[in-house]
Formats: structure tokens, C-alpha cells, sequence
């Protein structure tokens, strides 16, 4: 698979070599194709059976913290996700260094692979992996520059600015929907430690620590002091379009009849979620009939989902197979069968 960010075919985000036992390099994935064809064994595949994590630690959260409770609830892989990467979009700048990669529309299913199979594992897996990743991201990231065209302005992809704006806006969209589809709101506490563990969550970003916002009114000023600086180029509403239409564009397993059905559903629900005075700009309008609709045809859904685990992978393997690994190492109903003080202890950076 190529990378998603540049199109390279020799640069992925190396989770396969980094945390997934029995991952080849190319010269033995070929020694494996070709022992299969004579053999008749199958080759390891990304999300199959055999797909599966092995972790050194916990991470820097752990199966009892907050973070792990809202970022594996399932309203994430779809609301949750395809909010936040639209939203991205009105960064003038960012869009541009998303635009001249080409990969939203060209490849949009390994686009979204990655980049949840990247923040999925941010969360789960072990502390060391992330590190891995995070570098490998930056290094990806660094070839990525040059001028907006619509703008004039010089952009960067590893610009902190642009990464806090990718950072807030996906820690604050996940919850967002995990309130709206979901369980509901946090209580006080354990709102307080989710956005304690967004900051700790930075430092694998190329971010300023001191401009990070930590708390829900320090991140509601931070997303309001944004508003003047956004704006939504051709690309920008290109883009989102073909994210909003994401159970044909990014989920091609899914069943044909299924993705007829959920198009309308995911797009329509994504919509309900965006502030009215931000629509215009993304080219989306909708009522606010539709809005409550959308939400209350989704939260039966979703509580179906979060009480059987294996439906919920069964979804995931669809649209996004490594996930499964993930997923299968440690799902959110296990997660809350012991309690915080009876798992492995997470490494965050802050820990000694």
C-alpha cells in the first residue's frame, strides 16, 4: 500500500514491521507469494485471523483511561472521524498540502486506512510504537511543502500551527460524537482527563506543549479564535464531498446494497454535527429537521454496536481491516471488565 500522504509506494506509516508479529519486508512478502502459489498456504493478510498485536506496554493511556473509553466507542470510525478530517479541510493551507497529494479522491480508501489504523493505534498501542510512528509521520510529512496556489502563502505540513488545528479539531470531534450519537456527556472528571490526555497526546505531534488547549472552555476559545482565519478553497469542497459520501468511497467491501442504503444515512448524520454558520463553507446545507433526524436514526445504532463487540468488528474489518488488530487485542466492552488500577500501567511521556 501506498503512502497516503505522498502516493510513495515505498513509504507506508511501518505498522506492519512495527507492531504486528509475522509482517515481511517486501523481499519475504514476495518469498511468501511465492511459496503460497507452490504451498498452498495463505499469506499473511493485514486485518485476517492471523493480524494480530503484540503490545510491550500499555501506552500512554491504558485500557481504564477516558481516552481509550471515548476514542473505541464505535460512534468514532465513521461520524467521528469523517467529522473531524472535513473540518481540517478549512485550513486554507492544509487543504493544499492534502490537495497536491491527490490521495483524498485518487485513493480515498487507503487515505482513511491509514490514518485510522495511525490515530487508532496512537491510542492503543504500546509506547514505543507511537514514537515509531509519530517520527515515520514527520518524515513523511517533512516532503510535503511548497505554495498554496490559492492563498500565495507558503505551507508546511509539519507547520505546528497546521498540526494543532488537525489535533484539536480530532480530539474534539471525537467527543463531539460520542455526546451526540452516544453514551452522552462526560462527567466533570473524567472530561477534565480526556482533555489532559489530548496535551499528552501532542507530544507525538511537531506542537508547541504551552499552545495546546486544556480544558472544554480553553478549547472552545481556541476553535472560536480559529473562525476568522478559515476559509474553503475548490479543492477544499472537492475533497469533503467525496469524505461526506464515504460508505461508497471509503468502504468498497461492504455489501453494494448496504452502501446505497448508508450513503444518504452517514452523510446526512456527518452534516447534523457541523456548526450551520460553518456549512456554506464546506458547500453542504441541510435542515434542522434532518439534523434530529439523522442523529436519532444513528443512537440505536450505535448502542447495538457498543454491546456486541463482534458486530462492531465486523463493521471495522469493512473499513478499515488493520483495525481489526486493534480492535481484537483489547475492545472497549474489555476494557471495562477490570477496573483502571487492574491493568498494566501506561507510559504517557510525563511518566518516569
Amino acid at each position: 500500500m501506498s503512502c497516503p500522504f505522498t502516493g510513495d509506494e515505498n513509504n507506508t506509516l511501518g505498522l506492519a514491521d512495527a507492531t504486528i508479529p509475522g509482517a515481511a519486508s517486501a523481499d519475504e512478502k514476495t518469498d511468501a507469494t511465492n511459496s503460497t502459489s507452490t504451498s498452498g498456504t495463505k499469506a499473511f493478510r493485514r486485518g485476517g485471523k492471523d493480524d494480530k498485536i503484540t503490545r510491550a506496554d500499555e501506552g500512554w493511556f491504558g485500557p481504564g483511561s477516558v481516552a481509550w473509553k471515548v476514542w473505541l466507542y464505535p460512534t468514532a470510525a465513521l461520524q467521528g472521524f469523517a467529522r473531524a478530517v472535513t473540518i481540517e479541510h478549512l485550513d486554507p493551507d492544509l487543504v493544499a498540502a492534502v490537495d497536491a497529494s491527490g490521495q483524498v479522491y485518487k485513493r480515498t480508501p487507503a487515505r482513511y486506512d491509514r490514518t485510522m489504523e495511525y490515530f487508532t493505534s496512537w491510542i492503543t498501542a504500546d509506547s514505543q510504537t507511537v514514537i515509531r510512528m509519530s517520527d515515520i509521520l514527520m518524515k513523511v510529512h517533512d516532503r510535503s511543502y511548497g505554495v498554496n496556489p490559492v492563498t500565495g502563502n507558503n505551507y508546511e505540513a509539519n507547520r505546528p500551527e497546521s498540526q494543532l488545528w488537525i489535533h484539536v479539531t480530532a480530539w474534539h470531534s471525537i467527543l463531539y460524537v460520542y455526546e451526540t450519537f452516544g453514551p452522552g456527556k462526560l462527567s466533570r472528571d473524567e472530561e477534565n482527563e480526556y482533555w489532559s490526555q489530548m496535551v499528552t497526546a501532542a507530544a507525538a505531534q511537531p506542537i508547541r506543549q504551552e499552545d495546546v488547549p486544556r480544558t472544554r472552555g480553553e478549547v472552545q476559545k481556541y476553535l472560536d479564535d480559529w473562525r476568522e482565519k478559515l476559509s474553503a478553497s475548490e479543492a477544499a469542497i472537492r475533497n469533503v464531498d467525496v469524505i461526506l459520501d464515504g460508505f461508497e468511497t471509503i468502504e468498497p467491501d461492504l455489501p453494494r446494497w448496504l452502501q446505497k442504503l448508508g450513503r444518504p444515512l452517514l452523510r446526512k448524520s456527518i452534516i447534523a454535527t457541523y456548526p450551520r454558520w460553518m456549512r456554506p463553507m464546506l458547500g453542504v446545507k441541510q435542515s434542522r429537521l434532518m439534523d434530529t433526524l439523522s442523529i436519532a436514526v444513528w443512537k440505536p445504532i450505535y448502542r447495538v454496536l457498543a454491546a456486541n463487540p463482534k458486530l462492531f468488528l465486523w463493521m471495522i474489518k469493512r473499513i478499515c481491516p488493520p483495525g481489526v488488530a486493534l480492535l481484537r487485542a483489547r475492545s472497549p466492552r474489555d476494557s471495562r471488565r477490570k477496573p483502571p488500577g487492574a491493568q498494566p500501567r501506561g507510559l504517557a511521556p510525563h511518566v518516569r
